[in-house]
Parts: C-alpha cells; sequence; structure tokens
C-alpha cells in the first residue's frame, strides 16, 4: 500500500531533489523550445477532492511539492457524480480550442500504487468521450489508459513529464524526462484542459493511490 509523506521535512526534501532533476534534464532535449510559456496563479490549481472528508486529508501543498492521494472506498468529489474516487487538480482558466499545448510536470509515483490515472487531457463538460488522454499506472509502468506502455519503473523516482497536444492535428505526444516516449492521433473535441492527481480507475487498483507533483507549468506555441 503507498504511504502518503506526513513529515513537512520529507516534503522539503522531495522539492530539493526535483530542482536537482530539473537541473541535470535542462541539459538533454528541450521539449518545450518554441513554446511560450503561460501565466498560472494559486488561483488555477483547482482541487477536486472526496467530499465526503476534509481536503486536507487527501491533497497537501508544501515546499513546492503537491501531494494527491485516494482510497479506494472513498467517495466521488461530489454527491452528483457516481464517477470513482479521485484527488486531483483542474487547471481551469485555461482551456483551449485550438493550436498547440503542453503541459509540463514533474512526477513521482511511490511503489504500491496501481490502477490509477495520474494525468489527463480532459474534454469539455458534456462531450461524448471525456478523455483525449489519460496517463494510468498500473504495477510500476505508465500507460496510454490501460493499453501501450509509455514508461518502465516509474515508481519511487522523480520524473519529468511533458505532454504535447497539437489540437489542429488531433495528435498528442508524450516525453518522459526528455525523450518521446508515445505518440497517438486522438478523437477531436470542442475544448480541452489538463488535469493531475490521482483518479482510481476500474481494474487492479491498489487500497491506496498516491501521486506528487512540482514545477507543473503549461506552454502554448505563439
Amino acid at each position: 500500500m503507498a504511504s502518503p509523506l506526513s513529515s513537512p521535512l520529507l516534503l522539503l526534501l522531495a522539492a530539493i531533489m526535483v530542482h536537482c532533476v530539473v537541473h541535470a534534464s535542462s541539459s538533454g532535449t528541450n521539449p518545450t523550445s518554441g513554446f511560450v510559456k503561460v501565466d498560472l496563479t494559486d488561483g488555477n490549481f483547482h482541487v477536486q477532492s472526496p467530499y465526503n472528508v476534509p481536503e486536507s486529508q487527501r491533497y497537501r501543498y508544501s515546499n513546492g511539492v503537491r501531494q494527491f492521494w485516494v482510497y479506494d472506498t472513498d467517495k466521488p468529489f461530489n454527491t452528483a457524480t457516481h464517477t470513482n474516487p479521485r484527488t486531483e487538480v483542474i487547471l481551469q482558466g485555461h482551456d483551449y480550442s485550438s493550436g498547440v499545448w503542453q503541459f509540463q510536470g514533474y512526477g513521482y509515483v511511490p511503489s504500491g500504487t496501481s490502477g490509477v490515472s495520474v494525468m489527463q487531457i480532459h474534454c469539455e463538460e458534456g462531450a461524448e468521450h471525456s478523455t483525449v488522454l489519460m496517463l494510468h499506472v498500473y504495477d510500476g509502468v505508465l500507460r496510454f489508459y490501460s493499453g501501450q506502455a509509455v514508461e518502465g519503473n516509474i515508481y519511487d523516482r522523480w520524473f519529468q513529464l511533458n505532454v504535447v497536444h497539437d489540437v489542429d492535428r488531433s495528435t498528442v505526444a508524450v516525453y518522459v524526462d526528455g525523450q518521446k516516449r508515445f505518440a497517438t492521433d486522438v478523437t477531436p473535441s470542442k475544448s480541452y484542459y489538463f488535469k493531475f492527481g490521482v483518479y482510481m480507475q476500474h481494474h487492479d487498483w491498489s487500497s491506496c493511490m498516491e501521486s506528487r507533483w512540482t514545477n507543473v507549468t503549461v506552454y502554448t506555441k505563439p
């Protein structure tokens, strides 16, 4: 079972480790080359978490690290939905419907977490298909939904994740640690937004699911 961090000192050490990862990756491939950073404020990071417990019992933001966890017995994020338990951030205020957009973040998935989405590109509410991309973790492997493997051995290490969505061409590409790992065509929709955290899926889930994120950034092409 995943064990959520309980110590602010551990979160601070995690932030220091991520700084080292960011510095080390700066000498490799840069998927953001040619992109422009989108200004994000705290108000753009909207948390969804189980409605029956305080947000602080499923989400923590300390020393630049956002920590998400959820249990398979948790309720949905509101009483109107029948979806699975989740603790996620919606990057609100930056929905997009054209152009090329990119999510970048530094993620960490502790061993034992399984059967969970840790990042998605969500379509507009009411769309026939809810998402055009979900990155799931099953037994330490990051996958496109529950299918093709994107990155193996994802547990217990910080990794740089870049997801590029070319809306006009209806394609997505996934980079891990600056290396292109996956690309595919996707079904178009009217508009989109990014989400990240933990969202329990429909098979092979663990009783507790956790991910941690820092330095989350959005880019677009001018």
